[in-house]
């Protein structure tokens, strides 16, 4: 059996659209009589929209029922699909604590609340019958203030037990008018030895080259190849590996077409720019990795020694995964007939 890693995931699109509908159907009266039939709701959740802001708000509907007394609810019927479905051997779920954290309390006081909300992540995500190996990121958030994104750069440096890196999410036009304090914050990040990614030239509104020296991997990064390939030597040199999405693209109208991610493949290829290929919000575009691999092989985006690479990319790029092999390398290994003497 191929064993996978996913290294972009985000928990609040994580959640298939079967099994948010029956929440709402059990647990939530509005919706529940907003959505009576579940066709409609798939229909609703899953369709193409036509802008990355438009896309990320339906994050909302999902961070309005993923609270403490929930989370666990979600990330084991995540789980379970991660392993039995994708092959998962290895995940890292990224979101922002501060949006788990009840509305109605102050900032302190949620802020207060996220090391919490990572506790009960974390330990959630810890699901003996489902053993895959699994850590947190926490996304700073571009609608949110200051005072908010450094509690959570604070909070990731204090949880590394649960933590394993920190991102920059929302929308990426926000980001403009507050670069230097964001450059500020990665800085901040990096000085409490901190692992680092962001979402970064998704979009071509998203594009700030400042930002690009302080991160480890880049979120999605496509615009580089698209229309920066002159970046591609410096993200080479910098081994920064790009965590492409290629659904996400179709979701959010930045892509008309697949095929035109062929050009993001082969001009990393060639310039020695690694990539894992990730499938951001699974539930939300019900489509695992698995089918993220397939696409891209059926409609020859990439070849079978290109997705092996991406695949070795991933594992290699993981901030958490603690070998320097793919699992199945580790278990052709165990079965080498002398280990099997030695053990027998």
């Amino acid at each position: 059996m191929t064993l996978y890693a996913e290294l972009h995931r985000h928990l609040g699109g994580s959640v298939v659209p079967r099994v948010l509908w029956r929440y709402f159907q059990r647990h939530h009266g509005e919706l529940r009589q907003k959505f009576p039939e579940y066709p409609d709701f798939e229909e609703f959740y899953t369709r193409e929209r036509n802008t990355l802001d438009e896309y990320l708000e339906l994050h909302t509907l999902v961070e309005s029922v993923q609270k403490a007394d929930t989370l666990p609810y979600f990330i084991y019927r995540l789980i379970r699909g991660a392993y039995i479905f994708e092959n998962l051997a290895y995940l890292e779920l990224r979101y922002t604590p501060y949006l788990r954290t009840p509305e109605e309390l102050s900032q302190s006081e949620r802020i207060d609340q996220m090391a919490q909300i990572v506790e009960i992540v974390g330990k959630a995500s810890r699901v003996s019958e489902y053993q895959i190996l699994t850590s947190q990121i926490l996304c700073m958030h571009s609608r949110l203030p200051y005072e908010v994104n450094k509690a959570i750069v604070d909070l990731a440096a204090q949880a590394k037990n649960y933590v394993c890196a920190v991102d920059l999410a929302g929308g990426d036009s926000q980001v403009a008018e507050r670069l230097d304090e964001f450059v500020g914050l990665y800085k901040y990040a990096r000085s409490l030895g901190l692992k680092t990614t962001g979402h970064l030239y998704e979009t071509k509104n998203g594009c700030y080259p400042e930002l690009l020296p302080y991160l480890m991997r880049i979120g999605h990064g496509i615009q580089i190849p698209l229309l920066y390939p002159e970046l591609l030597k410096e993200v080479a040199e910098r081994q920064q590996c790009l965590e492409v999405c290629p659904t996400t693209y179709l979701k959010t109208g930045t892509l008309d077409d697949l095929h035109q991610l062929k050009v993001v493949f082969d001009r990393c290829f060639e310039a020695g720019v690694d990539i894992a290929i990730c499938t951001d919000n699974a539930g939300l575009h019900n489509v695992r990795l698995p089918f993220e691999y397939e696409n891209l092989l059926t409609q020859d985006v990439i070849d079978f020694r290109q997705l092996q690479a991406c695949q070795d990319a991933a594992f290699r790029h993981a901030f958490a995964w603690p070998y320097d092999q793919r699992p199945e390398s580790l278990l052709t290994e165990l079965l080498q007939p002398e280990v099997l003497a030695v053990s027998s």
